[in-house]
């Protein structure tokens, strides 16, 4: 703070005025106490970094996994129609505008749903991969995603949302139906795979914006000044 002759100057009164006005009207997340909020911030923070980090791991898994799907799922312009199997995936196909018009709580529920759901399914490719490595690259995949459902939740316990109850039972497991042949179970069971793969790639995507839309609500430089000003 400035100081002129022991008094201080009309500037800094003003830049003190402003500060104070700015603290008073930080944007806070309703029925949440001090700690609730350093709790709230640092959950947000970690969960977003945690998005950022899935995001960076799967497009190198992805791409491992599309090359031992081999043809034509690897091939760069492969873009098929959602089938009525690969429907059950979670999709992340929502209008923009939509799903900005959600409150935190809904958009909140959706990831955490979706992350649960999509997890079953991965944990079912894990268990098929032939290759050592590529299913060793995917179990760790599925403990991060793992460590991502965690988070959510733990971001909806510090600003007091309920976790919402499950989409249903994620069963992976297709039965052959009559007069389907193994090689085109198999195909479906790689389209499956594929579509997993995209909508998991979408999901993270807009999962890292959420999360970075939401800890701006509480900015943790404002917030401790916040806090330091009411005597913690």
């Amino acid at each position: 703070m400035l100081y002129v002759s022991g008094e201080i100057s009309g500037d800094s009164w003003g830049i003190f005025a402003f500060l104070c006005a700015a603290l008073w009207n930080l944007p806070t997340l309703p029925a949440l106490n001090s700690t609730d909020e350093v709790g709230a911030v640092q959950s947000i923070q970690k969960t977003y970094d945690l998005t950022r980090y899935l995001e960076h791991q799967l497009r190198t898994l992805a791409g491992t996994y599309l090359n031992y799907l081999g043809p034509p799922f690897n091939e760069p312009d492969f873009n098929p129609p959602r089938m009525t199997r690969a429907e059950m995936v979670p999709s992340a196909t929502v209008d923009f505008e939509l799903w900005r018009n959600l409150n935190d709580n809904a958009r909140l529920a959706a990831n955490y749903r979706a992350y649960t759901h999509l997890l079953c399914y991965l944990r079912s490719m894990d268990g098929q991969v032939a290759k050592a490595e590529l299913r060793k690259n995917l179990g760790h995949f599925c403990t991060s995603l793992q460590g991502l459902v965690v988070s959510i939740a733990s971001v909806m316990s510090s600003l007091g949302y309920p976790l919402p109850s499950p989409l249903g039972s994620a069963n992976p497991t297709w039965a052959q139906g009559p007069g389907t042949t193994s090689t085109h179970n198999d195909f479906l069971k790689k389209m499956d795979d594929f579509w997993l793969l995209k909508e998991l790639q979408t999901w993270l995507w807009r999962s890292a914006k959420d999360f970075n839309r939401l800890k701006k609500k509480v900015p943790p430089a404002a917030l401790m000044l916040r806090l330091e000003a009411r005597g913690f």
